[in-house]
């Protein structure tokens, strides 16, 4: 067998990481374990990192190389100032901040593996999928430029930018076009779809040669408004709700759709369900003691799906 055809028959493995806010520290639980697994850091072994919201944060910086443990110190900095401010426009620029520290102005030619940051355009209701490669291009290859001309930054503060708890996030093209951003999960919190789209449709990569790692944020128990003492707070919380319903919702049925759709295509789902009512949180968590509890969750989660992704790692 000559090298070119090993190389054709060599899985293609794809990560793919929900939104969820602070319940990302899940994400790092399982991605820490992943990573111990194959012994080198992620963009060494994945293809395609997709990632929305929270999982485009950490989808970036896995492109750009650094390790899992990197990441979650950067998270134990930021995230938690980020989410226990109330007023969007504090939301925004603290998320600002975060983006500007960690990624400075690198841009999307920068990546070290292929990556997808979904965003969600707001005056037009259509997804806006931020990429590095051109082989990821879907039409109108003559123009295509990496990351839209945006830095990493602005685009996965874009990502982030749930709003009304974040004001949307203004960007300019390389052509000159400003576009309103608001946060990708809104049309895909669960990005898994769009990135088996990349590998089957613009890559042209056959079923078979799949290898998809989804990582959710885990499914919790809400806080109830009866814990906060005045009014204000406890319709906070309910907003809270209903917009950690509808990305949850939009996870679910994407994921539906990608059975449907990709039966074929080997994947492993990980985003466990945890009823325990100590276990109640939201995607506004600031409480590091609580969000180091959903870190080790995570790598219980992987635990319960090792042996899989040894098969698709290793």
């Amino acid at each position: 067998m000559s090298d070119d055809k090993t190389a054709e028959e060599q899985p293609y493995r794809i990560l793919s990481l929900d939104g969820g806010g602070a319940k990302g520290f899940y994400t790092l639980g399982v991605l820490a374990e992943i990573e111990g697994m194959i012994g080198c850091r992620l963009h060494e072994r994945f293809d395609l990192v997709f990632g929305t919201s929270t999982g485009a944060i950490i989808a970036a910086m896995i492109a750009l190389g650094m390790p899992v443990d990197e990441i979650h110190k950067n998270y134990k900095k930021y995230v938690p100032d980020i989410m226990r401010l109330k007023r969007p426009h504090e939301k925004s620029a603290k998320l600002a901040e975060l983006a500007k520290q960690i990624f400075g102005d690198q841009r999307f030619d920068e990546v070290k593996t292929a990556v997808g940051v979904v965003t969600t355009k707001w005056v037009i209701e259509r997804p806006m999928i931020f990429k590095g490669s051109i082989a990821q291009a879907h039409g109108r290859k003559g123009t295509f430029v990496p990351g839209f001309g945006v830095t990493i930054g602005d685009a996965v503060q874009a990502s982030c930018s749930a709003f009304p708890f974040f004001v949307p996030k203004t960007i300019t093209t390389a052509g000159g076009d400003d576009v309103k951003l608001v946060d990708g999960g809104y049309c895909a919190n669960n990005p898994t779809l769009y990135a088996i789209a990349d590998a089957v449709r613009a890559l042209g990569l056959p079923h078979e040669r799949l290898r998809v790692v989804s990582v959710g944020v885990g499914v919790y128990p809400s806080p109830t408004p009866s814990y906060f003492s005045k009014m204000y707070w406890a319709k906070y919380l309910l907003s809270v709700q209903l917009l950690q319903k509808t990305l949850e919702i939009n996870t679910q049925s994407m994921d539906q759709l990608r059975v449907i759709l990709f039966k074929d295509v080997p994947t492993v789902r990980i985003s466990d369900t945890f009823e325990q009512p100590e276990m109640a949180t939201d995607l506004f968590e600031h409480n590091l003691d609580k969000l180091n509890i959903l870190r080790q969750r995570g790598r219980e989660s992987f635990a319960k799906n090792e042996a899989t992704l040894r098969e698709f790692l290793v």
